[in-house]
């Protein structure tokens, strides 16, 4: 119906009519009247207001579809800008294919997007962590594990604090499992403001600005 503008084919009737109502109601409970400011209303909106709407309407759509995508290529670019940094003080990428282990990378080696397992809480189940980059220092002790990196950009305050709770559950997850030997920081561009920082800060994650990398050196890369 959305895409095509056609009803359904093998609906008629009073069915049809129960089915479209469904969307109806549910439309109505999700239409904000800030927006549609008619509802409610028995005339027609004015030409103004369904202009306006639409116009919000359309600009959240492009939002909507547009931030996954700038998001993405901006954490391209901060990889990239990490590997660069790295492969300039003699640290060797290798596949995420041959070392799915990621504790058992060799000192001086870095993978990105490599999956991390961590056991579910009360069970003996797996999942798998996503990891943007993991970095095994080159004087790592044996039984180290490797630095855990996650790129993060912003392009305002609001989103940043969506999404903070999702690195917390992370760290939680990856020091259930492996303990104190569990380093996981993130590397910052953007909007970040004391407010994340200091959600971040409480749940012992650390930090690193792609403008300051060279404080990664902090980290014993």
């Amino acid at each position: 119906m959305e895409t095509e503008c056609k009803l359904p084919v093998h609906l008629h009737g009073a069915a049809l009519d129960t089915e479209l109502e469904k969307i109806s109601r549910t439309i109505g409970r999700m239409l904000d009247p800030d927006i549609v400011t008619w509802t409610g209303r028995s005339a027609p909106p004015p030409a103004a207001e369904t202009r306006r709407a639409a116009t919000i309407i359309a600009d959240r759509h492009c939002g909507a579809t547009a931030d996954p995508i700038i998001r993405n290529a901006q954490e391209a670019r901060q990889l990239e800008l990490i590997g660069k940094w790295l492969r300039a003080r003699g640290y060797k990428v290798v596949s995420r294919e041959s070392h799915r282990a990621f504790d058992r990378m060799a000192p001086g080696t870095y993978c990105f997007r490599l999956n991390v397992p961590v056991k579910l809480k009360g069970g003996g189940e797996f999942v798998k962590i996503p990891i943007d980059a993991v970095v095994m220092p080159k004087k790592a002790k044996s039984g180290e594990l490797p630095l855990l990196i996650e790129a993060k950009s912003a392009g305002d305050f609001a989103n940043v604090n969506k999404r903070r709770k999702e690195e917390a559950k992370k760290a939680e997850q990856l020091r259930r499992d492996y303990g104190p030997r569990a380093r996981y920081i993130l590397f910052l561009c953007g909007y970040f403001d004391s407010g994340y920082l200091s959600y971040e800060a409480a749940d012992g994650i650390d930090w690193v600005w792609e403008h300051r990398i060279e404080d990664l050196t902090q980290f014993g890369l």
